[in-house]
């Protein structure tokens, strides 16, 4: 009667460095997933050389209703030429270029928005756009 236990060699698989090698392939394939899109186009973008807002003289809101204001008032949209032009002249009197801030909902139809943009433009105000 043999009472001695044989000795069993362990099956074990070390995996640290199977660890390390899974990390390195995670870290390859997410850097060259970012380098290769092939649906990238580049651009390069405009820098501006001032850190600096532009101070919002006027500003003229388009909500999704296609009410005009400026400022906080409502303005017909028949009027709204004139009174954006007195508004620039009026702003010129105490600023050498007004700037003009155009609100707008995304909703809105933007055929009104360029025309608030030409309008500015030709009376010699800055004009920046936002989006709502």
């Amino acid at each position: 009667m043999n009472i001695r236990r044989k000795l069993k060699a362990s099956a074990e698989v070390h995996t640290g460095p199977l660890n390390d090698i899974l990390f390195i392939l995670l870290l390859f394939f997410l850097i060259a997933s970012t380098l290769a899109n092939p649906n990238l186009v580049r651009v390069s973008n405009p820098k501006g050389d001032k850190d600096m807002k532009a101070k919002q003289n006027i500003v003229v809101t388009v909500d999704k209703e296609q009410k005009f204001y400026i400022g906080t008032q409502v303005i017909p949209s028949e009027q709204l030429d004139t009174l954006l032009t007195q508004a620039i002249v009026a702003a010129r009197q105490t600023i050498d270029s007004p700037s003009v801030v155009i609100n707008a909902d995304t909703s809105a139809y933007y055929g009104e928005v360029f025309r608030i943009m030409r309008l500015a433009k030709r009376n010699g105000a800055k004009v920046a756009a936002l989006v709502k």
